[in-house]
């Protein structure tokens, strides 16, 4: 069967984030022949003296630290906006025609949607030297956003969303947690999740016993996706009882395991590890089905009117320094090399014990989501919530 621009799309962008691994994230990959490959350098060493920069960003991604460091030393006032979705985003730009912020943060899979939006512009690659210090293999996947002349998305952050719980209240272990233990009996009434990535987890759970396709299959066209979506949903109504509350931004992913009486939830690592790293009784971990994983960017929208600035911005963040501020405050992961160098011993306790054995080679990025997808997903995420 002859393959879909999407799904042709979708493989080149997961094949190239495959090819990092644990010794990638803790060692740094050697070279950069992919940033290379992207264009001529022209190396700027005359800073602005005066300006600003907005930005859109993602909670705990651009710390107070790094921001205040930044206008020392360039005299750009950084102004930061925090974002809580991808779907919050993309209907900000288009209300605004692409204007307001001179850097916005979408995730690399959401490429489908960007293209027909006209809403970025390339990045001017010459101007940005420090991207050489970011590992090859995620400067790779974020070609997979390239068209009109250029690369529209440069990597920043990665994370996963896996299973967390408190430990006081339950107990498991790598290789026997699963997607699916937020299903069984005792966990009624005590679950937190994200609709619609709660409802992928069902779909990943219920291929994996048997009782669907690949999930994957759910991106090929619209029929498809619809006969696995029907299930899932039928699932995810069934149990709707299990869930005690949903979450939709980092902050309240903590407030509902600290205060509002949740035992175990599909969450994003970050807000996780911050309580881990506090001593706080929970763990985050991925399944045995693999931890969903995906990596936002940074991209420059049409309507940016401070290009200097941003540029000069995007190049400050590509520094190990930078890095590791940006992954002990957040809890999420960097894509510089030498960060895992300067982390403190907190930091790589939680990410070894989140990641253990073979769980970075089994990570499951997101797929590219094509432009009519969101809006059928959101039809049968309505539906669980409303149930």
């Amino acid at each position: 069967m002859r393959k879909t621009k999407a799904q042709r799309s979708n493989e080149a962008t997961m094949a190239a984030v495959r090819k990092f691994t644990r010794r990638s994230v803790v060692k740094g990959a050697a070279g950069a022949g992919a940033v290379a490959a992207m264009g001529p350098w022209i190396i700027e060493d005359a800073f602005s003296s005066s300006g600003e920069v907005k930005v859109i960003s993602w909670t705990g991604y651009l710390p107070d630290e790094f921001l205040k460091e930044f206008e020392n030393s360039t005299g750009i006032k950084p102004s930061v906006s925090l974002l809580g979705s991808n779907e919050e985003l993309i209907n900000k730009m288009k209300a605004t025609k692409g204007r307001g912020f001179d850097i916005i943060t979408p995730t690399l899979n959401r490429r489908g949607q960007w293209v027909d939006l006209n809403l970025t512009q390339p990045w001017d690659i010459g101007r940005i030297p420090n991207l050489s210090n970011v590992e090859p293999s995620f400067v790779s996947a974020s070609q997979a956003w390239t068209w009109g002349g250029g690369v529209h998305h440069l990597p920043h952050i990665w994370g996963t969303e896996a299973i967390a719980w408190r430990t006081d209240l339950y107990t498991t272990s790598y290789g026997q947690l699963s997607l699916g233990d937020l299903w069984i009996p005792e966990m009624k009434g005590k679950v937190q999740g994200r609709p619609h990535s709660t409802m992928a987890g069902i779909g990943r759970y219920l291929a994996e016993i048997g009782k669907l396709p690949p999930f994957t299959e759910a991106y090929k066209n619209e029929e498809d996706m619809r006969k696995i979506w029907d299930v899932i949903t039928k699932f995810a109504v069934e149990h709707k009882p299990w869930i005690k509350v949903f979450w939709n931004d980092h902050n309240t992913q903590k407030a509902n395991f600290m205060r509002n009486g949740c035992v175990i939830g599909q969450t994003w690592d970050g807000p996780v590890i911050e309580l881990m790293k506090a001593g706080e009784p929970v763990q985050y971990m991925a399944p045995k089905e693999g931890a969903f994983a995906w990596l936002d960017g940074l991209s420059w929208p049409i309507g940016s009117k401070n290009g200097e600035q941003a540029h000069e911005f995007v190049n400050a963040i590509y520094t190990a320094k930078a890095g590791a501020q940006m992954a002990l405050h957040s809890g999420y992961n960097a894509t510089v090399k030498g960060v895992a160098d300067l982390l403190d011993d907190k930091s790589k306790a939680a990410f070894n014990s989140a990641y253990p054995e073979d769980a970075l080679e089994r990570l499951w990025w997101w797929p590219d989501e094509p432009t009519w997808y969101a809006g059928i997903r959101d039809e049968y995420r309505d539906e669980f919530v409303a149930a």
